[in-house]
């Protein structure tokens, strides 16, 4: 059986480890695929359960020199407390590394002629470098068994060589005396660097935790506890994990609703804003639906609990939400490939470097090639490259689900902001989804045949047919029994009562049967069809018995939604089962130039393909199980909230509350997390692309500058947090 799985991973200390547990994790038997996010610092990983489990998964990143939690009880918890105590030891590290580097920096610039100056500078610059840099030392060794490199290898790479080579001119300065040349101590070099990158991580540490603030937010929505009703009548609370379907919730004022469940008596206003982006209390009465982690307002009820644990909506968002910020765009599998050779490639760069400056400039050769090594091993960045495509996407999501906009993968983000047509359904996706009957007109006599229509109603599953049968519920007269009930897809139904076959359809179902309406009749459906309703037709098998008309208000925000795609540049058409003019008028009332009537289930789908052969990106929104066809033949399908779980399973994204709003808003998300991308990768790449030929020496040749390892540790440790800073914007935009 396949499953797909979410882990954190811990150890990761840059872009290149992330790229190793990736390669490792892929290359597990039974493993179909991994993404390991350096970002969220988790792994992403579909398996064949009967090839592979979890704990095979662990070894293997152990092995690499790695960790992943696999405690799928506790790994949430597990992993925040692993965070936290990186966090606070980081934090020390840094705190350390500042306070005893700025004193070897004072006495290097103003004392480093006096010989103690000297000795104290010695000291404090190894400890800085030993004891609060120590984690790049014991990474690099680490990595180093497995033979791999990475971050940390650049790192304790330039400063071991930089503070070995002081000790050196320290203890041994004659060597150099000798040969006429002064011997120099880079003791603040090293101490500062260690500095300088201690305090980069932590600010890329802060900030990765912001990134990752909706999961979070999410997750502190799910209560501790849950208040249940015992079998003696008395109210117990006890933790959520022992909430079971089937069990009585007592929900007080203020009260978070702790699972899924149906409201079973009370009434109260309940706050979804948190799930589905929208900031007005829900009404909840018997039988309404509440969900977990909704906020009740200043009544009480008492409910039933149908979901709990991992199938309440609560956790599927969260799942989504962590698989999508788990998943990679397109384009990170070019600086995936770059950072998985990244650090090797400096390392080269930095030798060949010494080399060069060591032979073409034999004067001054050898410490001008070492303080350029040293240089571009610290200037070096991958982790802006490997920060750049996953902060985004984090972020982008995060506030994605903040707005009740579930996405399903970065993927979808990419697909989104080139769409350049949103097909929509009709019925529950411009309109409200209630339809009511508001007129009826019967035929000379035919009233009496008003328990067959019920009953023949009763049968359908169609939104309409609900309305009907709530219209004629009330009604007098015995109850009718159908037999041989058949369902006319696009039509309507048909069905048998003592012996006679009776139709409830459109008008096409009674010409397909030979049926003609009586003028009346006709008269009536025409006038009512201009008022943009929908007329159903009842009749047996030689009349029309009566028609009804039923409305189905547009949403408010439907006019609004059209109205914004079109100032994107995005053209709306709407496809609809129902008959022309019904159809022609709903579109004008929402402002939208293009439909098509009549189209039945199947044929959404093929001119969604119309679309696609034309050129077009298209976008099918929908709510049904008619429109996932549809939706799994469009470039990008967005299933509206409240609809099946086959259209939201087929969607690439989800909008919670169905507002039709939330499409436009879904785009402008896009593109504001692709330009992020974007951004962030160029600025990554020309990063790297200037700064490792100017840490080289390059410009020596011209006006005689060389930069100071100090500094390139500066501008590295920046890099990074410059990237996630730029992320993190995308938190403050307006959608």
């Amino acid at each position: 059986m396949q499953k797909k799985e979410v882990f954190p991973v811990t150890g990761l200390g840059c872009a290149a480890c992330a790229a190793r547990v990736n390669k490792v994790l892929n290359s597990c038997e039974g493993v179909e695929e991994a993404n390991v996010n350096y970002a969220s610092a988790t792994a992403l990983v579909t398996f064949d359960t009967d090839k592979c489990t979890p704990e095979a998964l662990q070894k293997a990143v152990e092995e690499a020199g790695y960790g992943l939690i696999t405690d799928v009880e506790n790994e949430e918890e597990a992993a925040e407390t692993e965070r936290v105590k990186q966090y606070r030891a980081l934090r020390r590290q840094t705190v350390g590394a500042v306070i005893s580097a700025l004193p070897v920096f004072v006495l290097s610039m103003f004392f480093m002629d006096l010989r103690w100056g000297q000795w104290v500078t010695f000291v404090l610059a190894t400890v800085t470098v030993f004891v609060f840099g120590h984690r790049f030392f014991v990474n690099t060794f680490k990595q180093l068994r497995h033979r791999a490199v990475n971050m940390d290898t650049l790192v304790a790479s330039s400063t071991g060589v930089a503070w070995l080579f002081s000790v050196f001119n320290f203890f041994f300065p004659d060597f150099w005396l000798s040969r006429g040349i002064e011997p120099h101590l880079y003791f603040e070099a090293a101490s500062v660097i260690i500095a300088f990158i201690l305090i980069g991580r932590l600010l890329e540490a802060r900030a990765k935790q912001k990134t990752t603030g909706a999961i979070r937010a999410l997750m502190g929505l799910q209560p501790k506890t849950v208040t249940v009703l015992a079998e003696d009548g008395s109210e117990k609370e006890v933790p959520i994990q022992w909430a079971r379907p089937g069990d009585t919730i007592i929900v007080k004022p203020g009260d978070r609703v702790a699972v899924d469940g149906t409201v079973l008596s009370g009434e109260s206003y309940v706050d979804e804003s948190m799930l589905s982006g929208e900031p007005v209390p829900v009404f909840k009465q018997p039988e309404s639906k509440v969900f977990a982690g909704t906020i009740n307002q200043k009544g009480a009820f008492r409910f039933r609990a149908d979901k709990t644990g991992n199938d309440t909506m609560l956790s599927q968002i969260i799942r989504m939400v962590q698989d999508a910020q788990g998943s990679k765009a397109p384009v990170q599998n070019l600086v995936d490939r770059v950072a998985a050779v990244f650090v090797p490639v400096i390392i080269s760069i930095a030798v060949l470097v010494f080399a060069a400056w060591w032979i073409f400039a034999p004067q001054d050769g050898f410490i001008h090639g070492l303080l350029c090594m040293i240089t571009v091993l610290i200037i070096a960045c991958p982790c802006a490259l490997g920060l750049a495509t996953p902060t985004a996407i984090i972020v982008g999501v995060g506030k994605g689900a903040k707005y009740g906009i579930l996405i399903k993968d970065a993927a979808s983000l990419e697909v989104a902001r080139k769409v350049d047509t949103v097909v929509v359904d009709k019925t529950g996706t411009l309109t409200e989804g209630r339809p009511e009957v508001v007129d009826q007109c019967w035929a000379t006599g035919a009233e009496s045949f008003r328990p067959v229509l019920t009953a023949l109603e009763s049968l359908s599953e169609h939104p309409l047919a609900e309305a009907v049968v709530k219209a004629m519920s009330g009604s007098e007269g015995s109850v009718a029994e159908i037999v041989s009930f058949e369902n006319i897809p696009g039509k309507g139904v048909r069905g048998a009562c003592s012996g006679v076959t009776y139709y409830a359809g459109n008008l096409d179902l009674l010409r397909a049967n030979g049926i003609v309406p009586g003028r009346e009749l006709l008269a009536r459906s025409e006038a009512w069809l201009q008022e943009a309703r929908t007329v159903i037709w009842f009749a047996d098998s030689s009349r029309a018995l009566a028609a009804v008309a039923i409305t189905d208000r547009i949403k408010p925000t439907s006019v609004e939604a059209v109205a914004r795609l079109g100032r994107m540049g995005i053209r709306t058409v709407m496809l609809t089962g129902d008959n022309e003019a019904s159809a022609a008028a709903v579109a004008r009332a929402a402002g939208i130039t293009e439909f098509r009537a009549g189209v039945l289930p199947q044929d959404k789908a093929f001119y969604v393909k119309e679309l696609q052969a034309a050129g077009h990106k298209v976008a099918m929104a929908g709510d049904g199980i008619n429109d996932s066809a549809a939706l799994a033949q469009a470039d990008l399908s967005i299933a509206m909230g409240g609809g099946s779980d086959i259209a939201i399973d087929t969607a690439m994204i989800t909008i919670l509350s169905s507002d039709l709003t939330k499409i436009p808003e879904a785009v402008r998300l896009s593109q504001l997390t692709i330009r992020t991308i974007r951004q962030n990768l160029f600025w990554a790449f020309i990063y790297n692309i200037i700064a490792v030929p100017v840490a080289a020496g390059i410009l020596y040749p011209v006006n005689g500058f060389l930069l100071n390892p100090m500094i390139g540790g500066a501008a590295m440790a920046l890099s990074s947090v410059s990237v996630v800073t730029n992320s993190l914007r995308l938190r403050g935009r307006k959608l």
